[in-house]
């Protein structure tokens, strides 16, 4: 196992509230989460990390995967003492936060995981090795053509350009490194059937809420894990919880009080 990266991360809200664990997307870093942590910090302890590789977090030149990163917010609960926590993750989050209930249990509460990178066909091979070649190739400006259309209509003014801009940001080997993680590396379980089997050992709840229902129904049909759900928002683009803040802000609590 690699060494964990120390990262960087906010922690607010009172020290023996329930905990929840915001963990952001792939490109992307901590800020995604302002809005929602500002709104929860009252009534939990909010604790937002940048993944290594991205935002204020250090960038090591290797091992920049989900399942590494899932390993480093073990590490960083570890430090801080937390109680199991409530882990929220958004796209590679979501990933990354199935990861840490699957490897650290006794971690994890239950999961909330938002149009997350995994359950992708493998009809789609064939487009995620483009994809691949493309990041190797072009780093973070080919990554930012894929953010430039990845939103809803109702898209809040300035959100799409934050998000390029922050992709434009992340050092280009981590964007390569990580998308492997998450398809194509020998560990990676983004892939049908690799999804299912890694979702099945998921020994918490966990709630999916996904912008497709070709993946909605693929998810609820296909994986069952007691006391877990899946939700689909239609007409949503992929940044769903800042395009619905407040929806979000309220799933987060109905699941926290729940599950």
């Amino acid at each position: 196992m690699l060494r964990a990266t120390r990262l960087f991360h906010t922690d607010q809200g009172p020290r023996d509230a329930p905990v929840l664990l915001l963990v952001h997307g792939w490109g992307s870093d901590g800020r995604e989460w302002s809005a929602h942590a500002e709104a929860l910090a009252g009534r939990f302890r909010v604790i937002v990390p940048d993944m290594r590789g991205h935002g204020r977090s250090p960038v090591p030149a290797t091992g920049n995967t989900p399942l590494a990163m899932a390993h480093d917010l073990a590490a960083l609960l570890g430090e801080l003492h937390t109680a199991p926590v409530v882990a929220v993750g958004h796209s590679m989050g979501g990933q990354v936060a199935n990861l840490l209930a699957v490897h650290h249990p006794t971690a994890t509460r239950s999961v909330i995981a938002l149009d997350p990178a995994h359950g992708a066909p493998e009809a789609d091979l064939s487009d995620i090795r483009t994809n691949m070649a493309a990041y190797r190739d072009r780093g973070a400006q080919a990554a930012a053509e894929f953010v430039e259309g990845a939103f809803g209509p109702r898209t809040p003014p300035g959100l799409r350009t934050a998000h390029v801009r922050t992709m434009l940001g992340t050092p280009g080997h981590v964007i390569a490194q990580t998308y492997a993680g998450m398809y194509l590396d020998e560990a990676a379980v983004g892939l049908r059937p690799r999804a299912e089997e890694y979702l099945r050992l998921r020994s918490c709840p966990a709630l999916t809420v996904w912008t497709a229902k070709t993946f909605a129904d693929w998810e609820r049909t296909t994986v069952h894990v007691p006391e877990s759900g899946v939700e689909h928002w239609p007409e949503t683009g992929h940044y769903l919880h800042e395009e619905h803040p407040d929806r979000t802000v309220r799933l987060i609590e109905s699941w926290a009080a729940s599950a």
